[in-house]
């Protein structure tokens, strides 16, 4: 990524995406507009670590690789954990 000019590649759209859709759930859950156990909460941390996680992929930056991809999987235990309540009642 240039950001003199802000030429992204591939890898910057998608880990920027990632990053977007992780703030915007962080920010929307303090502002009390979204609950942490809400089905938007979780998919928005799903989705947006996963890309973060896919950009590290790609760029061979192992750290966070690790970390993203245990934010990916711990929300989704949370969204397996969101789904079995919804189908019990």
């Amino acid at each position: 990524m240039d950001l003199l000019t802000l030429n992204f590649d591939i890898n910057d759209m998608i880990g920027s995406l990632g990053v977007t859709l992780l703030l915007v759930a962080f920010l929307l859950n303090l502002g009390g507009r979204l609950s942490k156990d809400g089905l938007v909460y979780i998919l928005l941390n799903v989705f947006g670590a996963g890309l973060a996680m896919l950009a590290s992929w790609l760029i061979h930056y192992t750290p966070f690789v690790v970390l993203e991809g245990t934010w990916t999987l711990v929300s989704l235990f949370a969204l397996v954990n969101y789904l079995r309540k919804k189908s019990a009642y």
